[in-house]
Order: C-alpha cells, then sequence, then structure tokens
C-alpha cells in the first residue's frame, strides 16, 4: 500500500549508493545474497528468543534488499538477477514466522502455520499475475524499476518489514497479530485475483 509512496523518497538514495557499490565491483547478485544470509541470521536470533537484537541484522537485510536493484541499475541488470532477488524474499519472508514458531511452538504454531499459509496464498496471486502481465507486455515503473511486474495492494513490502518489527518488539503478541496479518494478506490476494479478472478475463 505505501510502496508506491516511499519509492520516490528512497530511490535517489538508494541508487546514489548502488553506483558507489558498483565502482567497488560488488555485483547485485552479492548484495542480494549477503541480504539473505542478514535475514536468515535474523531469524536464527529470533528462533534463539534474541528478538530485540535481531532487529539490527532484519533491517540490514531489508537495506540490502532495496539496494541490490540500484547496484543492478547502475552495472548490468539481468533477468537472473531479479529472478534470484525475488527468490531469496519469499525465502526470507518465510523464514522469520517459521523462527517465531520455533521460539514458542506451543504459543506460535497455529497463528505461524495460518501465516504462512497466507503469504503462499499472497504470493502466488503475485507472481502469478506478474507472468500474465509479462505475456501482455505490460509495464510499471511505480514501486521502481523491477524485473517483474509489482501489482499493488493492501499489503506490500513495507507494511511486511513494519510488520516483522513490530514482532521482534512484541513477540509475546506474535500469534494475535498474526491471525490479522494473515487475514489482511488473504485480503490482498483477493483483491489482486478481482483485479487479474477484470484485467485477463478475455483471454
Amino acid at each position: 500500500m505505501f510502496d508506491s509512496k516511499i519509492r520516490p523518497l528512497i530511490d535517489p538514495m538508494l541508487n546514489a549508493q548502488g553506483q558507489v557499490i558498483a565502482r567497488a565491483g560488488i555485483s547485485a547478485n552479492q548484495v542480494t545474497l549477503t541480504g539473505l544470509a542478514l535475514g536468515l541470521v535474523a531469524a536464527v536470533m529470533i528462533a534463539c528468543g534474541l528478538f530485540a537484537l535481531a532487529l539490527l541484522p532484519l533491517l540490514l537485510s531489508r537495506l540490502a534488499d532495496g539496494l541490490d536493484g540500484a547496484v543492478a541499475r547502475a552495472s548490468e541488470p539481468s533477468d537472473f538477477g531479479g529472478y534470484l532477488d525475488i527468490t531469496c524474499d519469499f525465502l526470507f519472508y518465510g523464514a522469520v514466522p517459521l523462527a517465531f514458531v520455533l521460539a514458542d511452538p506451543a504459543q506460535n504454531a497455529v497463528a505461524g502455520a495460518f501465516l504462512l499459509m497466507t503469504f503462499y496464498v499472497n504470493g502466488t496471486s503475485f507472481l502469478g499475475y506478474a507472468v500474465l502481465a509479462e505475456k501482455h507486455k505490460m509495464k510499471s515503473t511505480a514501486r521502481g524499476v523491477k524485473t517483474l511486474y509489482f501489482t499493488g495492494g493492501l499489503l506490500e513490502g513495507a507494511e511486511t518489514i513494519g510488520f516483522f518489527v513490530l514482532l521482534c518488539l512484541l513477540p509475546q503478541w506474535f500469534a494475535p497479530l498474526a491471525w490479522v496479518f494473515g487475514a489482511l494478506c488473504l485480503v490482498t490476494a483477493g483483491s489482486r485475483v478481482l483485479l487479474a479478472l477484470r484485467v485477463f478475463r478475455r483471454d
């Protein structure tokens, strides 16, 4: 929901830093993998109950996720780079809820399973739409220059990052927050299906 509003504010800074990183000989894929590694470190820390300390690698991971595209634009963007980026994103987004389940299975398992299911449904609706958008040669730069077509929705990257930060600050509230956020993920997926019905129904 907020990604298209945030991108014009942060892209100039990210692009400037991306040029510096590219000139240093660091590739976009290396930045992507560094971001994934940081995200997985955060997940391990969460699973160990180090919730507040996990915030630093978690936020650095998302910074790297923003920088990899900027580095690619400053050097040589590739389709594989975009593929690697989205794959690492999905791994990170699945690892954090799993970590909260591992931290307290008795309290968090059912809510965590529901949350992961809704991430799965929402991610499928996003990727399916991107495939059809590519087939129809659709383009959008509202959320920055992307390899895949990014559709908007109630919940996007910014909201998910904010949700993860909130979970780290209030880990005892994981279960109720997961139920609410998961329900909103389903609303987002449903709205994307309705959008696809309107745009692609005559194919």
